[in-house]
């Protein structure tokens, strides 16, 4: 799913909804093999009310994961800070193992107008929480935190932004995560606040604090480039089974980056999809790696003007 629709799969669990609409004598699907997606909509009933009714309804002690989607926002009559409302409710989810924060479409709310808050506590209160995901980053607002968290049970982070800080970076870069086997960062543009840099993403790609890491995705970068000419000598790649640059800005000078650099036959796919390479490029890429799933789908056109655009901005 992309962020124009909601997710109806979570965790590899079918997505049982709970909004501002569910009614008090709503026949409910079992707590246990449904991945929970709790969300109001704006100007409707209040997000803590729903979730109040949600956690009375629902047998929470059964609920493996959850999506939480739109809280309302500072211009809207009701807004909530659901990680203050996630973390004193953490006792009745002792079974939760996977999160959502912001299953919030473009209808909503775009990607970089999500607005957060600290997002450490909810990796305290949730000490056994094997996967996290979040979509947005608050534009140019400076109000999602992030310190360096420390978990053996994270095997899947993921955070979906139109321009992710490098202060969020950097704090993934310091944690301790010795299980994390899936990593997605969509860096995005300067624009929207994704200010992080190379050397905010050495750390990583040494791989030194992640020696389980699988998968790794550095996408929807307006410097994909310079990513991928980082990546192209990074440690960490050869113990990679997959790696993704798709939807930023990726021309010729990234692909040959990628192809000069250390052998990538190894790697079981590689995500390229919306880039700016040529015909000549992509027949390189696929010789190249001929055992290699490459996903150079959905190419883009350089506009007259010579603008570029990444996949997922504002």
């Amino acid at each position: 799913m992309g962020v124009y629709q909601h997710l109806t799969e979570f965790a590899g669990l079918p997505v049982a909804e709970f909004d501002f609409e569910t009614e008090e004598d709503a026949e409910l699907p079992p707590a246990a093999g449904h991945a929970w997606a709790v969300r109001t909509s704006f100007d409707e009933e209040s997000f803590e009310q729903v979730w109040s009714r949600f956690r009375a309804a629902v047998d929470t002690t059964a609920v493996t994961a959850l999506v939480i989607g739109y809280w309302g926002a500072s211009y809207d009559e009701h807004d909530a800070d659901p990680v203050a409302l996630l973390t004193e409710a953490a006792a009745d989810f002792p079974a939760l193992r996977a999160l959502f924060l912001g299953d919030i479409t473009g209808e909503e709310s775009e990607i970089s107008w999500i607005e957060h808050s600290d997002i450490t506590p909810l990796f305290t209160a949730f000490p056994e929480l094997e996967r996290f995901e979040i979509r947005g980053a608050d534009g140019n607002e400076g109000e999602i935190r992030l310190e360096p968290i420390k978990s053996a049970a994270l095997k899947r982070l993921r955070f979906e932004s139109g321009g992710l800080p490098a202060r969020i970076v950097r704090a993934i870069a310091a944690s301790d995560l010795p299980n994390l086997e899936h990593l997605d960062l969509w860096l995005g543009t300067d624009t929207y606040g994704g200010d992080a840099t190379m050397a905010d993403l050495e750390p990583i790609l040494t791989g030194e604090r992640l020696p389980s890491l699988r998968h790794l995705g550095l996408e929807d970068s307006e410097t994909q480039d310079r990513v991928a000419e980082a990546v192209a000598g990074a440690p960490v790649v050869a113990r990679l089974e997959s790696l993704s640059l798709a939807m930023g800005i990726l021309t010729d000078a990234g692909a040959e980056a990628l192809l000069s650099g250390q052998p990538l036959t190894h790697l079981r796919r590689l995500d390229l999809h919306h880039h700016y390479l040529s015909d000549t490029m992509m027949d390189r890429l696929r010789a190249a790696l001929p055992g290699v799933e490459v996903n150079l789908d959905d190419r883009q056109e350089t506009h007259s003007d010579g603008w570029r655009f990444i996949a997922v901005s504002e």
